[in-house]
């Protein structure tokens, strides 16, 4: 086995200082900001851990880390569970199958900005085709700009349509690696489609499927454009996930120093998030070889 040698710390260095100087140095100056109240035109005063106080206090804040815990575990489950099923769907044949993963992978090549708007199109409560449709079969429209429910069933349904190529492309190329001699063998023993799946299918597909929905928390947990772009958090607020509300609490209400403590408290919760998936998935994929 070689030896990391110096020649091979200078080819990675440049790596290094770009990650520090693009990730590292901006978030210590975002935790220092956090620290101190600012504003425009006023220069930072020391305030130490006050803004993570004020932030908590904030129903706001409450309010927004409640829709996105909503969001969060409607998307992230509901596309797992359509990822998987059209991933099963492809392995077992469909007709012109080549076509049909275009299809699904579509969504993926279309921006977010245009994505939302097409869907405010779609649903607008008065010309919009799904309203017009769901008027024609004597059904209630959904008033996503006035009830809340509606919207952030809405941005739910838009994000899980924006992302869910993502989930099944991870979940199709997992059950594509599984080996056919498995499931010739559990024929041979008599097992049923559904043992097959139970038996071979999931537990060989659980270290993809954790990965799958670690990658979607992290990302469903700053949404933020499908938010914005839909509702900007309205009506009153009631719409706002936890990347909105810091984006009104910098631009709107100009309190930078609160905004930073959100960005930190987001960090740390993603952080946490990220490492008991980790270390389930190092337990699901090199326990067994302890």
């Amino acid at each position: 086995m070689k030896r990391f040698s110096f020649a091979h710390a200078m080819m990675v260095m440049p790596v290094q200082a770009l990650l520090g100087l693009v990730i590292f140095l901006p978030a210590i100056y975002v935790f220092w900001l956090s620290l101190n109240e600012s504003s425009f035109g006023q220069a930072p005063r020391w305030v130490g851990f006050a803004n993570y106080v004020e932030v908590l206090s904030d129903p706001y804040f409450w309010q927004a880390f409640l829709n996105t815990v909503i969001v969060i575990n409607i998307v992230v489950y509901v596309e797992l569970a359509l990822g998987l099923g059209v991933a099963l769907l492809f392995v077992g044949g469909v007709p012109a199958r080549r076509l049909m993963i275009a299809i699904v992978l579509a969504p993926y090549a279309i921006s977010e900005v245009s994505a939302v708007v097409m869907w405010r199109f779609m649903m607008d409560p008065t010309i919009g085709m799904v309203s017009q449709t769901l008027a024609a079969l004597g059904l209630p429209t959904i008033e996503w700009a006035v009830v809340p429910e509606h919207g952030l069933a809405l941005i739910c349904i838009l994000s899980i349509w924006l992302h869910l190529p993502f989930t099944f492309i991870l979940l199709y190329s997992a059950r594509l690696a599984v080996p056919t001699e498995l499931y010739e063998a559990a024929r041979i023993d008599g097992a049923t489609p559904w043992q097959e799946f139970r038996r071979v299918t999931l537990p060989l597909m659980i270290p993809a499927i954790l990965v799958s929905v670690l990658f979607r928390y992290i990302f469903a947990f700053r949404i933020f454009s499908e938010v914005w772009l839909l509702t900007q958090g309205g009506p009153a607020r009631t719409t706002e996930v936890l990347a909105v509300y810091l984006y009104q609490e910098a631009f709107r209400y100009n309190a930078f120093g609160k905004s930073a403590a959100t960005g930190w408290l987001m960090v740390v919760a993603s952080v946490l998030l990220a490492l008991w998936y980790l270390r389930q998935i190092y337990k699901r994929m090199f326990a067994a070889d302890a």
